[in-house]
This record gives C-alpha cells, sequence and structure tokens, in this order.
C-alpha cells in the first residue's frame, strides 16, 4: 500500500515521467469491441488475462461464455475474471452455477458466501463459507467470515470463539486478536473488558502498521481515552509523518471529536477482513488473489478508502493507469485521502500521455486548495519533466512558501527546485537549494541522500570548483547505491570531464554492467575509450548508444563521432559535453 505524501508523490511523478488532470476530464477508456466468434473472444479474453487486464478478460470471456453457455472451462475462468474486475452481478450467477456442478469450489463459495453476508442472511452466508474452507489461505478467510456472520446474527460470544479457531501461525495472531477485538468492540459495554484485551494485544503486536493504529485509536476514543488514541496516532505520526489519515484523526481528537468505530456492522467487518488479506496479497506480489479480495471487500463496503487505494496501486503496477483512475474516482470527497488521490489521478494521466489535462487538472486542484502543497509539488515536477524550468522553479517556490519551517521530509522540494533552478541557469539558487536538501534529508533516508550528493557533486565538478569535496559526495554517491548505474555512470563522468580517462572507463563500465541498455551511458563509454586509444570499441559502444534510441538533440552527435572520432584534443570544456539530463544520475 502506497504511503501519500509529497515526498513519495514528487518521487513517483520524477522516476515515471507522469502528472494529473481532473476527475470531471478522466476518461477510463473505451470498452474492448467483441469479437465475431467464440474462438476469438476466448482467445482475445486469454490475451487479456495473460496482460492482467481483468477488465478486458471479463468483458471477453463474458462474451465467450455467451456463445458458449455450457463450457465449464469458459465459466470457470470467466468467473475469476467477473471476480477481479468487480464485474459482481455476473460472477454471483456463475458462482451459483459453479457450486451446483461442483459443491467444493471454494471461491464460489467464498463469492455467494460474501454475498449472502452483505443482504444479512447470516446462516446461509456461514454454509457458503464452511464449505469454501480448504488450505491455509482459505481456513483464515472462511473463519474470520464466519466470525461476522455471527456478530451479525448478535451471537458476540460465538464469533468470538470462531475467531480463536485460529492458531498456529504468527501471522494468524494479528488476524485473531484484531478482529476478535473489533467484533468485542460492536458488542459494546458488555463485551469492554474483551475488546481492550484484544485491542491492546494486537497493538503490542504492530504498531506500524497504519490500519492496527487508526482501529485502535477509534477504540479509545469511543470508549472516552482520548489521551491514549491521541498518544497512538502520535506515534505512528513519528514513524510516518503527516499521513493524512492520522493528522485528520489527531486534527478531530484535538479539536474534541469522537471517532467513529473503524467497524460498526458485520458487513464493515466482512469487508475489514478482505481488505486486510487484499493488502497482504498486494504486498506479497500476489496481485489476482488481492483483487479478488478487495473487489468483494468494496461490494461489502464500496466506501473503504484504503481497499481503493490498494485496488488502484495494484493497477497502476500493472500499468493499467485508466483502471486506476476509476477507482481513484469513487474515494469519497470528505475522505482525508481524496486529495492525495487528486494528484495520483494527474500522474496516471501525464503516464497516458495527457499531459495539458493534467496541467489544467493541477492548476484547478490549486486554486480550490492553494495550501495544497502535494498539488503544487506535483505540477512543478510536470513543468521540470517538461524543461519548462524557471516555471518548475516558480511553482516549487510557492510549495515551499505553503510549508512553513521546511521539515526533513520536505527536501525533496528543494533538492527538485535546485534542478530547477540549475538548468534555468540560476547557479546560486540552485546550489543553496541543493545544500539545503542535503542538509534536510535524514540519515535513515541515506539512499535518497545519495541523489542529492551525486547531483550537487557532479555540478562542482562540472564547474571546476570544490573539487575535493565533489569527489567525496560522488563516491559516498556510489557507496549508498552501488548497483545505480546512473550514479555510476555520473562518477564515470566526473572523471571524464577532468580527464581522468583511465578512472572514467573503469567506472563507465561498471555503469554499462548496470544499464546495458541505457543511450547515454554507452555514448559517455564510447567517448572515453576514445580518449584512453580503443577507438574500435569506441565506435562499437556509439552505434550501440544509436541502435538504442538516444534523445533526438543527441543522435547527430553521436553519428558524427561515429563517422569521424573525436578530435585529438585537452580535457573537454563544459561547453563541449552535455551534462546529463536530471531524472538520469539521480534527477
Amino acid at each position: 500500500m502506497r504511503l501519500f505524501s509529497a515526498t513519495a508523490l514528487a518521487l513517483s511523478l520524477t522516476f515515471s515521467q507522469s502528472a494529473a488532470a481532473s476527475r470531471a476530464e478522466v476518461d477510463v477508456g473505451k470498452q474492448p469491441e467483441p469479437a465475431d466468434s467464440v474462438e476469438g473472444n476466448y482467445l482475445a479474453a486469454v490475451v487479456a488475462g495473460s496482460a492482467r487486464d481483468a477488465e478486458a478478460a471479463a468483458r471477453y470471456f463474458g462474451e465467450a461464455l455467451r456463445g458458449d453457455p455450457r463450457n465449464r472451462e469458459l465459466l470457470e475462468r470467466a468467473f475469476i475474471a467477473f471476480l477481479a474486475s468487480g464485474s459482481l452481478t455476473e460472477a454471483f450467477p456463475a458462482a451459483e452455477r459453479l457450486v451446483a456442478r461442483d459443491p467444493s469450489n471454494g471461491l464460489a463459495q467464498l463469492a455467494l458466501g460474501v454475498r449472502d453476508l452483505k443482504a444479512k442472511q447470516y446462516a446461509k452466508a456461514r454454509a457458503h463459507f464452511q464449505k469454501g474452507g480448504r488450505g491455509r489461505a482459505a481456513d483464515i478467510t472462511a473463519t474470520l467470515l464466519t466470525a461476522w456472520s455471527w456478530a451479525g446474527s448478535g451471537d458476540f460470544a460465538k464469533a468470538v470463539e470462531t475467531v480463536d479457531r485460529l492458531k498456529g501461525e504468527n501471522a494468524f495472531n494479528l488476524f485473531r486478536d484484531y478482529h476478535a477485538g473489533l467484533i468485542a468492540s460492536m458488542a459494546g459495554q458488555r463485551e469492554k473488558t474483551e475488546a481492550d484485551r484484544r485491542m491492546k494485544a494486537t497493538y503490542a503486536q504492530e504498531r506500524t502498521t497504519l490500519r492496527v493504529i487508526d482501529a485502535y485509536g477509534r477504540y479509545l476514543s469511543s470508549v472516552g481515552d482520548t489521551p491514549g488514541a491521541i498518544e497512538a496516532y502520535e506515534g505512528f505520526d513519528k514513524l510516518a509523518p503527516r499521513h493524512p489519515v492520522i493528522r485528520q484523526a489527531l486534527d478531530d481528537l484535538k479539536a474534541g471529536k469522537t471517532l467513529e468505530p473503524l467497524v460498526t456492522d458485520a458487513q464493515d467487518g466482512g469487508a475489514e477482513v478482505l481488505y486486510g488479506l487484499g493488502a497482504a496479497g498486494s504486498q506479497q506480489g500476489d496481485e489476482l488473489a488481492a483483487m479478488i479480495y478487495l473487489q468483494l471487500s468494496l461490494y461489502l463496503e464500496p466506501h473503504n478508502t484504503m481497499a481503493l487505494i490498494t485496488l488502484a496501486d495494484i493497477l497502476e503496477r500493472l500499468k493499467q493507469p485508466e483502471q486506476a483512475m476509476a477507482v481513484f474516482k469513487q474515494i469519497p470527497t470528505d475522505s482525508p485521502m481524496r486529495p492525495a488521490a487528486d494528484v495520483q489521478i494527474a500522474v496516471d494521466l501525464e503516464t497516458l500521455g495527457r499531459g495539458d489535462d493534467a496541467v489544467a487538472h493541477l492548476e484547478r486542484i490549486v486554486k480550490e486548495r492553494p495550501d495544497d502543497s502535494d498539488a503544487l509539488t506535483a505540477l512543478g515536477t510536470i513543468y521540470r519533466s517538461r524543461k519548462e524550468w524557471q516555471k518548475s522553479a516558480d511553482i516549487y517556490t510557492k510549495a515551499i512558501e505553503r510549508i512553513g519551517t521546511p521539515e526533513a521530509r520536505h527536501w525533496t522540494l528543494f533538492y527538485f527546485r535546485g534542478i530547477a533552478e540549475e538548468r534555468a541557469k540560476q547557479w546560486s539558487k540552485a546550489e543553496a537549494d541543493l545544500k539545503k536538501a542535503l542538509d534536510l534529508a535524514p540519515d535513515s533516508q541515506a539512499r535518497e541522500r545519495a541523489v542529492v550528493l551525486n547531483y550537487l557533486g557532479y555540478s562542482w565538478v562540472d564547474q571546476g570548483v570544490n573539487l575535493d569535496e565533489a569527489f567525496q559526495m560522488l563516491r559516498k554517491a556510489v557507496e549508498l547505491r552501488p548497483r545505480d548505474g546512473y550514479i555510476v555512470d555520473s562518477l564515470g563522468w566526473a572523471y571524464y570531464r577532468l580527464g581522468r580517462y583511465d578512472d572514467a572507463v573503469r567506472e563507465l563500465e561498471r555503469a554499462i554492467d548496470l544499464k546495458p541498455s541505457d543511450p547515454t551511458i554507452n555514448d559517455h563509454l564510447g567517448d572515453a575509450y576514445w580518449r584512453v586509444g580503443r577507438r574500435l570499441e569506441a565506435r562499437f559502444q556509439w552505434n550501440h548508444a544509436r541502435d538504442l534510441s538516444p534523445e533526438p538533440d543527441e543522435l547527430p552527435k553521436i553519428l558524427a563521432k561515429i563517422e569521424h572520432g573525436m578530435p585529438d584534443s585537452a580535457p573537454p570544456t563544459a561547453a563541449e559535453v552535455e551534462k546529463p539530463e536530471p531524472g538520469r544520475n539521480g534527477g
């Protein structure tokens, strides 16, 4: 699950070359057109499935199934695609047909049990869950959902007893105490002692998980322990500063408000089970299972913000930004995560090449929420990716003005503004910002500090100033990120700039090993080879750089070197050597 923050959003925009756009303008794309035959739809569904595009797979499998309704394999594959895509109105009838043929089909029983839990038909739900429990994952799912069905029936003692069947694995202990605590707290005063014990046990086991902290803080608030709730939230805030959920809770508590419990009924409880399992699956890289759990969770509680965020995050990882935007759009407007989701939609739109829409949307957000530093940061990063350096620097300045006293988490703002200022030929300002970024970046984020060390160190080498300190910075950056080919390339290119060609060859060969398909690194190594007299190898590297789609303005230079080589001369001047673009060597 992604933690949204100014840092995370800015880095996301930087490394994916993305931006933002208006919710009103979000285009979730056209529905795939069905083929003319069962076979055609089946093949299209298989292709969509291999690309992990559940929405398209569901569409094509559904069309194939309509053409061949008795085909069991089609039914099973369509059912899974329906679940993963959230097409539950189609999934439930398919599940009915599957269990009629095979009552032991655990996934179909799970789906039907969730349907009945939603309808408050708790006895029927339990019957489905009990038939579907097979194996470790199924057992924990079936046990916890069965417990919540008992809670829905009003038998809280039976519900807690059912949860306590989970034993034997450490992973089960957290789920057991967490859900037993939520069930007991839902029972009110009659189960307060049990709720206290279980919620405290959960908090003691896991103090670094947002959902646990939020549930515990809300529980303490609901029983009148406001100081305890504030302490729990503030403890997490020290680990992950200013998460929107945490900040909203703290603001409400300090304003004298009582927080609503995380779970208020059996449907919320079932949704929480499925969300937790989906989030775990997402972290483990099991996207299909995670999507199924999350879609079922959202069926029970459509406004579960964290389930929506997690699902959208999976879709982005699967390179489906249009579907991700559609999910972000469902986040309630009063959710503390909505501003971050609005900005993330912009990231997806920029990924799709809709940069103008992204800019318009972010400018609208900034106008509506002038203190939204995340939106300003995202907008500044878009302009920086477009090489509109001065405009980018001006936007970052506005973001910095909004934050007041800079904190460690704001280092990226100064770093990115420094890049924009350096490119706009305002070096004195850029140098000050890069130094400020280095001062702010915490030692605990050593790998992140490396990009600042790299950029400032290279810039000094490029200008021929502070050389001893500059090379110390570059070596430290490589030490912190020894497998970052771009940073290793930066050190090699710095050696080249100073005419230390043997050292340059050594480092640039390392960089090539790490990033063999980067045209710039290949070009750099070709230059270094030429200077040490390895001219056949130099032309080989330049040819390789040419074939790797270099930047349009670099291609003529590479072609000229392939044809004519390089003139014999002293070490190149700054005018002769193109400085690597930001976004490569740690920028």
